[in-house]
């Protein structure tokens, strides 16, 4: 394999990885929500305090997407 079919395939291990990561802190995040979801509107329908761990979960997880998809400036 030459040097640069080794760079490519070594980007693309990277960037599966990075989307692999983000995969598995998504489903997390959606989890979670979902059963939060459930626990306010069965406890306390009238306070919908499940926002607040939506938002801030969910601002890192943009964080995360931004990252694994390199619109930060993915390497070379």
């Amino acid at each position: 394999m030459t040097e640069r079919a080794a760079e490519i395939a070594d980007r693309l291990a990277r960037r599966r990885r990075r989307l692999r990561g983000f995969r598995g802190h998504l489903i997390g995040y959606f989890v979670v929500m979902a059963v939060l979801v459930a626990i306010n509107m069965i406890l306390t329908p009238e306070n919908p305090w499940f926002t607040w761990p939506m938002v801030a979960w969910g601002a890192p997880l943009a964080i995360h997407a931004a990252y694994a998809m390199e619109l930060f400036g993915g390497t070379k």
